[in-house]
């Protein structure tokens, strides 16, 4: 199975941050297998297909508002997780057609081109008998790294590596960094990664490091949620108005 995290760019100016990984659910192991940098749409559909095998089934885990039919205003998901993470400072921003036209559009070719549709719902694929009895499963799901690090590092805020004096954020990213390390250690040892990502978990700071590494983020949510077959995950909102696929919070350490 392809899992795919991407750090979708809301326009189309700028580079949209790729990390992919196999996972063999019959092993229960997965490999780190690189990143792309794509620029507009129809890069970004090649980058992903020219990861996918013929009848693969794949999911990819998108920060961007991919499901958002309010033309204005904000959406109940954006709401709910005010509710839920403004004391980690880890709530959404408005999201809105007019404010992001580019996440829905980019999932409505996802689902044309490649076979993607909007979900978090994992069925048994690795039971599979034959790849031409059904079409292979591949799912695309909106998350948001903020809350997810919240819950995977264990903090009481947010790591503000986004705004800010370059100096300051390129100090909260080499936190960031640190902790990437320690988790994938922690929570993901069955996970090979590959030169490009032990390079890439000590670069310093630029954006197109930041997008990478935002990437490889997203990507482990994907690889969390499909490794514990969506046990230990949490969806907040639904399909219709937008919804946000989170792991579950960690039990006291």
């Amino acid at each position: 199975m392809l899992l795919i995290g991407l750090d979708l760019a809301w326009g189309e100016k700028n580079s949209d941050g790729v990390c992919f990984i196999r996972y063999d659910a019959a092993r229960r192991r997965a490999r780190l297998l690189g990143y792309d940098y794509p620029q507009g749409d129809l890069a970004l559909i090649a980058a992903i297909t020219g990861h996918l095998r013929p009848g693969e089934p794949a999911f990819a885990a998108i920060d961007a508002p991919i499901v958002c039919p309010n033309l204005t205003g904000t959406r109940p998901v954006d709401r709910l997780t005010h509710t839920l993470f403004h004391r980690e400072h880890a709530a959404c921003h408005p999201a809105n057609l007019t404010k992001c036209p580019r996440p829905p559009r980019v999932l409505a070719r996802l689902a044309a081109d490649i076979g993607f549709a909007p979900g978090w719902s994992l069925p048994p694929i690795e039971n599979r008998k034959s790849k031409t009895e059904t079409p292979a499963p591949r799912i695309a799901a909106e998350v948001y790294p903020h809350p997810a690090m919240v819950r995977l590092f264990r903090l009481p805020r947010i790591i503000k590596y986004k705004k800010g004096p370059v100096a300051a954020r390129r100090l909260e990213f080499r936190r960031l960094q640190g902790l990437l390390t320690a988790l994938l250690a922690r929570e993901f040892p069955f996970l090979l990664l590959d030169a490009d990502t032990n390079a890439l978990l000590v670069t310093p700071w630029t954006k197109p490091v930041e997008d990478r590494t935002d990437a490889l983020f997203c990507a482990l949510i994907a690889l969390w949620h499909v490794h514990h077959a969506g046990t230990r995950s949490e969806v907040l909102g639904d399909p219709a108005t937008g919804f946000i696929l989170l792991p579950a919070a960690l039990p006291p350490s």
